[in-house]
């Protein structure tokens, strides 16, 4: 299966307890939902098939099948958890994008000149947030609202951004 099948669902970080349970960041709206997913991938070949989960602070903590002790849970630390494309629900509203769907389209001003090409969707806990790469190599990070972003083309891999006055503008505060 090819890497733009797989949409990754969360990351394995330190294990939990001494009887192999593991926690996840999830990258899911419900972090508990990870596990509705079926068999989960590390797009390397490796399945894991989450068994029970419970949420913790800022992570979940689950049992994946034949992970049965703590130095099989620490072996999985910083594994990514895929999910195939096909295994996403297709009922989306319109305004609901992946993020993996995102990363990588051009981000085109009011005026139609490129500001840039997105490189990650952010989530610091207020909204997403586009990280934006300018054409002269600046970061910039723009609210992922309907007010910011009114139209989206995924197929033509486009978004037309309406950002707050002095976003993109260069950074003259040399101190």
């Amino acid at each position: 299966m090819s890497d733009e099948n797989l949409i990754l669902l969360g990351v394995v970080g330190a294990p939990h307890g001494v009887r192999g349970d593991v926690r996840i960041k999830t990258f899911t709206g419900d972090p508990l939902g990870i596990a509705g997913y079926g068999a989960l991938s590390d797009g390397k070949g490796r399945n894991f098939e989450i068994t029970d989960i419970r949420p913790a602070k800022e992570v979940v903590v689950a049992r994946l099948k034949g992970v049965t002790t703590r130095e099989a849970a620490e072996a999985l630390t910083g594994t990514e958890l895929f999910v195939a494309r096909d295994k996403l629900s297709a009922d989306a509203d319109e305004d609901e994008f992946l993020h993996a769907d995102l990363m990588g389209c051009s981000v085109v001003g009011p005026d139609g000149v490129v500001l840039g090409t997105v490189t990650m969707v952010e989530n610091y806990g207020a909204g997403d947030l586009l990280d934006i790469k300018t054409p002269d190599g600046r970061f910039v990070l723009m609210p992922f609202t309907k007010a910011f972003a009114p139209r989206i083309d995924i197929a033509a891999r486009r978004i037309e951004a309406e950002p707050p006055l002095g976003l993109f503008e260069p950074d003259d505060d040399k101190r």
